[in-house]
């Protein structure tokens, strides 16, 4: 029944949204408690080795202003990961309950219905809330890059090992393979420096940090093996068609059976991505991969993106020689086939992982240039840009304070969009060895390792494919919706 001022259908109206937003909210609690566990338990399980990372985080600090020529001598990139993914696995459980609580927090329905109110950019990220499959595809990115930062928490061994490949050798999936624990370290311990003074046991203190964090607290080499028996005070154990013997006295333990009927000098291990043809774990080298993959695609777009806008702005708004100037340039470049202009850069200049974002940031800004230019040129002759011209403000103030941010829209959307191309490019350019160089893993590296082998020893190149393919796929799944939500005639 319908009254005069229509309220009694306008509430009818309401119900499918009101049941859509019920919906969004319980998946998004899921999501929110789901990843929250998920990062507690990872903290839970890694505690020692986050314990380590901040200690070792805050004697580098001490060190730094104390003696910084000692800590150069020690610091490596590797423990900066450590640190990286330390500070990642505290804040963002932070944040997941900072947004759940505000979630929590449920708003008074009139204000929810108020969009009279509601700023643009808060209509676009609820319309953007109700795509369900771009917020699917949000999900994994999220996931993707949360393995990105925590790999080295949660790897199960450092993509770099060459595991006694006799053995270790293209093993498939799920693979479980025992080893024997020895009492030789495994890796070179870095000397202890010499000395007394707080500078010489700081660094010594983090020298021992570093050599925990680089050998994930299992300071003990590890020999894996196909069979073993035990011979009295020695172990006879087969490596391929090797048969060797080492006595119990060189291993890591005392020969009591534990609870899985071995002695206790005895692991065992379980690949589940299976291994390459060196014995490396494609698991390992597959999330320490994303890191490259992913940063260079963030980096990239980031770069170009920024270029590519402050050109656009530029040419667009000042026009004259300095337009005609700056489109004849990006007219060159488009013209000149992009993959031939990198290849002639990395030939010359080398191929390292610095020069591929420069090279691919400085070959991709140009459509984002000609879209900004195109906004710019339209919007400049608006009533807001004209008043604020009249009002004496200078050119500066009008480009960054009202031309740039009504501009956003389709950069952001571009720079949705592309990183999955980037992402594609990169992978390209390792496949053919342009790329980022092994031992170094990418994503594109890896499954050129595998092509030669590919039809018997298919896991080496799938695996790191599949998390291609899902990348790329997720971000262009992002774009669309970031797309819908910012076209009004999308998001209705």
């Amino acid at each position: 029944m319908k009254t005069e001022n229509g309220t009694t259908s306008s509430l009818h109206s309401l119900i499918p949204k009101a049941g859509a937003k019920r919906l969004q909210n319980k998946g998004s609690i899921v999501f929110l408690s789901v990843s929250f566990i998920a990062f507690l338990l990872i903290l839970l399980f890694k505690a020692d080795l986050v314990l380590i990372s901040f200690r070792s985080m805050f004697t580098a600090a001490i060190l730094f202003f104390r003696a910084p020529e000692s800590l150069k001598e020690i610091f490596t990139s590797e423990i900066l990961e450590f640190w990286i993914g330390a500070i990642y696995l505290i804040g963002i459980p932070v944040s997941l309950a900072a947004v759940g609580r505000k979630i929590f927090k449920k708003k008074d329905a009139t204000k929810e219905l108020e969009k009279s109110e509601l700023s643009l950019g808060k209509i676009s990220f609820r319309a953007f809330m109700r795509q369900s499959i771009a917020l699917y595809a949000s999900a994994v990115i999220f996931i993707l890059y949360s393995l990105a930062f925590l790999a080295p928490f949660i790897a199960p061994f450092s993509p770099y090992d060459q595991q006694d490949f006799l053995v270790t050798a293209y093993q498939p999936p799920f693979a479980r393979l025992h080893a024997l624990v020895l009492k030789q370290p495994k890796t070179l311990i870095i000397p202890l420096q010499a000395g007394n003074g707080t500078t010489v046991e700081l660094a010594n203190s983090l020298i021992s940090d570093f050599q925990s964090l680089k050998t994930r607290n299992e300071p003990n080499t590890v020999r894996f093996i196909d069979e073993y028996r035990i011979d009295g005070n020695r172990v006879i154990y087969r490596q391929g068609i090797r048969t060797k013997t080492i006595a119990i006295d060189e291993l890591a333990g005392t020969g009591k059976i534990n609870g899985q009927a071995v002695p206790d000098f005895v692991i065992a291990r379980t690949f589940i991505f299976g291994t390459d043809q060196y014995g490396r774990d494609i698991l390992s080298r597959v999330i320490y991969g994303s890191k490259i993959s992913l940063s260079i695609g963030f980096l990239v777009v980031l770069i170009s993106v920024t270029l590519g806008t402050v050109i656009g702005v530029t040419s667009g708004y000042f026009g004259g020689w300095i337009d005609a100037v700056m489109m004849r340039i990006v007219d060159i470049l488009i013209a000149f086939p992009a993959l031939f202009l990198i290849l002639i850069i990395i030939a010359t200049f080398g191929n390292s992982i610095y020069l591929i974002v420069i090279t691919l940031s400085f070959t991709g800004w140009m459509g984002v240039a000609r879209i900004v230019r195109s906004q710019v040129l339209s919007l400049k002759e608006q009533e807001f840009i004209l008043a604020a011209k009249s009002l004496g403000l200078s050119s500066m103030r009008i480009i960054f304070r009202h031309l740039a941010p009504n501009t956003l829209t389709p950069v952001i959307i571009a720079a949705t969009l592309r990183i999955g191309s980037i992402i594609l490019t990169e992978a390209g350019l390792s496949f053919l060895g342009l790329g980022v160089q092994p031992p170094t893993p990418s994503w594109g590296n890896i499954i050129n390792e595998g092509r030669d082998s590919l039809l018997n020893y298919w896991w080496i190149s799938t695996f790191p494919g599949i998390a291609i393919l899902t990348t790329v796929v997720c971000f262009n799944l992002i774009g669309d919706g970031v797309r819908d939500a910012l076209d009004p005639r999308m998001r209705g």
